[in-house]
């Protein structure tokens, strides 16, 4: 793998581990931030509804 894709991808998986704990509130914004990253990554030009759909990922994580 390339240099310029692991250092985000590491970053990601970091943020992604903080969400165990806190409120709703910085889950939703971790996700919307991880979604964001993934819609662009995905689909060029998806960061908003990568970043929704990952916010209220986030956001309802603690209740599934």
């Amino acid at each position: 793998m390339h240099r310029t894709f692991i250092v985000p991808a590491i970053a990601l998986v970091t943020l992604l581990a903080a969400c165990n704990t806190g409120s709703d509130l910085e889950r939703a914004a971790v996700g919307g931030l991880i979604g964001c990253a993934v819609g662009e990554i995905v689909q060029d030009g998806a960061c908003v509804a990568g970043g929704a759909i990952g916010a209220a990922g986030g956001a309802l994580a603690n209740d599934i």
